[in-house]
């Protein structure tokens, strides 16, 4: 079920949390709604799409036909003003689960805004090792960079390899925590301004 928090700022500014993996309560997905929460922190609106809800067939531009899960994440990324990504590392790159997400921005393409087009973007790798992370994180920013998104000037890299959540999901690596916090703030401050000066198109 999707996850709507309201922060406490007179800009109303959505933000869009998307990653994890297939299996609920990954360390992706606890890094994702860690991030969340500082978007809250900093007085945005946020939505979480992860694990399970994030299951979709195979994307297939040719075929018009949407899953409910689809349409809704489809209609998630047409009202948001900015996305967080989190993806687990798999050989280096970023999850086919995740992948297969981003294929389904193709559906905006004909949009008045055209896929992530001026969209902030926070980009979140975790994975068992420094070469998997610093791979996938690269891997994700390179495709928000395809997708017309502005990546934020910091990237999460997450080193699942030592203790970094505990059992409730709180981050416990102090640099990972800063690193969380650090592109959901971005996020959120460049929402706000591109959304002040009129950048975003009217939702």
């Amino acid at each position: 079920m999707t996850q709507e928090i309201t922060g406490d700022e007179a800009v109303p500014i959505r933000v869009l949390c998307l990653g994890g993996s297939t299996r609920a309560d990954s360390s992706s997905e606890k890094a994702l709604r860690a991030a969340a929460a500082s978007v809250v922190e900093a007085g945005a609106e946020v939505e979480v799409l992860a694990g399970p809800e994030l299951v979709l067939p195979i994307y297939a531009p040719e075929n018009p036909e949407r899953t409910e899960n689809a349409e809704a994440l489809v209609a998630a990324l047409r009202r948001c003003d900015g996305v967080i990504l989190s993806s687990p590392g798999y050989h280096g790159t970023l999850s086919g689960l995740m992948k297969n997400v981003l294929d389904y921005v193709e559906d905006l393409r004909a949009d008045d805004r055209p896929y992530l087009d001026g969209l902030p973007v926070g980009c979140i790798a975790v994975a068992y090792g420094w070469q998997a992370t610093v791979t996938t994180l690269q891997s994700l920013r390179q495709t928000v960079h395809a997708l017309r998104g502005w990546p934020t000037p910091l990237g999460a890299a997450v080193n699942a390899s030592g203790p970094v959540f505990d059992t409730d999901g709180q981050c416990v690596d102090g640099a990972a925590r800063m690193q969380l916090e650090t592109v959901a703030r971005q996020v959120v401050e460049f929402a706000r301004a591109w959304h002040g000066a009129g950048a975003l198109q009217p939702r």
